[in-house]
């Protein structure tokens, strides 16, 4: 079982902007793969929702009231980017995801997910343009999630690219429980689109009538945690039980997960919900959760800094405080790991050097950094 050992407590500064939190002196949590010693980057986001990390090491940040700003390496926090949407900050809604082109060193091109307000409610929404010195320009969306439905709940968001170049955008059924076995709308969905948003070949139920052609697979429920393994370049989701019941899916194209015909969970007001095996036809989860962790946030490891890790799924936990780790071989997950944070986790992202950074869910959040232990001098460890 991990450890905490707490040598200081976070520094946090208040939200004051530009704002820098650099930690003078580490916490370190004890893992499988050794000591990891964690520092806070940076403080003073409110509620930041989604990390990527661009070329020269500094990071993009989303908060989700609807700012997108830059983290220098000094945790200094830059203004809010202009030439952002307009975003729905209600609830669970707000700026979301933010992802950067496979070709960005060229076309310096990023994507954002977005609650978008509109006529009857808000939807997700997924838009591109191109990041300039202090502002995002041109941006368009390319992607709407039919319909728009009032309520503050279950937006889904996060952005994955396919290898094929391809991208999916994941999606919540908006807390409405039935649409999400209902092919004429995007509730409840992985959509599977190009960059321009346009339809690719191969999408399951493009050719049927009445469906959303951009639909990959259903009967989600709320997903906020995605990533592509680069080792067999399958998609991997973890998505939000109601009472119980988070559960690790491979989406296949066309498949049917079964929410809310069945689930591993319970509803809130503790009725029962039909176990995954008494519905064959349903898409059963590789590995569930009961208590949720709540995923949010997921990355493959591929860094230097921890090769025990290397392949492993990191998963954010918003109800678990940290990060869930996990080994994946042919299909199945073979271990778990649990890496306490004291924090709710809402994205993880690798760096360049193989650190790992994650966002802290909170009115005041932050950016920690996760790093090897330093070798001792003369150690040949």
């Amino acid at each position: 079982m991990a450890r905490v050992i707490a040598t200081m407590a976070v520094a946090v500064t208040a939200a004051v902007f530009p704002v820098a939190c650099v930690q003078a002196q580490p916490d370190s949590v004890d893992t499988a793969a050794g000591m990891v010693v964690v520092t806070t980057l940076a403080g003073g986001l409110v509620h930041p929702w989604a990390v990527d990390v661009l070329p020269d090491g500094r990071l993009l940040v989303t908060e989700r009231p609807g700012r997108l700003r830059i983290v220098g390496m000094d945790g200094s926090l830059s203004d809010p980017l202009g030439g952002t949407p307009e975003v729905f900050a209600e609830g669970q809604g707000g700026l979301l995801d933010v992802a950067l082109d496979p070709d960005f060193r060229t076309n310096r091109t990023v994507y954002l997910s977005f609650a978008e307000p509109g006529e009857g409610g808000a939807s997700t929404a997924l838009g591109r343009g191109r990041l300039a010195d202090d502002r995002i320009e041109g941006f368009e969306v390319i992607f709407r999630q039919q319909p728009k439905l009032a309520g503050p709940n279950h937006f889904g968001g996060r952005i994955v690219f396919a290898p094929d170049g391809t991208l999916f955008l994941t999606m919540g059924e908006r807390f409405k429980f039935d649409p999400a076995q209902d092919l004429s709308d995007h509730l409840g969905t992985i959509v599977r689109i190009r960059p321009d948003g346009s339809v690719p070949d191969g999408n399951p139920f493009a050719n049927r009538s009445g469906a959303r052609p951009e639909i990959w697979s259903y009967g989600h429920r709320n997903i906020e945690a995605a990533a592509i393994d680069p080792a067999t370049g399958n998609l991997w989701v973890a998505e939000m039980g109601p009472r119980g019941g988070d559960e690790l899916n491979r989406p296949e194209a066309g498949r049917n997960h079964g929410w809310p015909l069945v689930s591993w969970g319970r509803h809130y007001d503790g009725r029962d919900i039909p176990d995954p095996p008494t519905r064959p036809e349903f898409a059963d989860a590789v590995r569930h959760w009961t208590p949720v962790i709540s995923p949010s946030g997921m990355v493959f490891y591929g860094g230097d800094q921890f090769p025990a890790w290397t392949g492993s799924a990191l998963v954010g936990g918003l109800s678990s405080k940290g990060i869930v780790r996990l080994t994946i071989a042919d299909g199945a997950v073979t271990d778990e790991e649990r890496i306490p944070l004291d924090a709710r986790i809402r994205d993880v992202a690798v760096a360049a050097d193989g650190a790992v950074y994650v966002l802290t869910d909170a009115e005041d959040g932050r950016v920690l950094r996760l790093g090897a232990q330093p070798r001792a001098e003369g150690s040949s460890r």
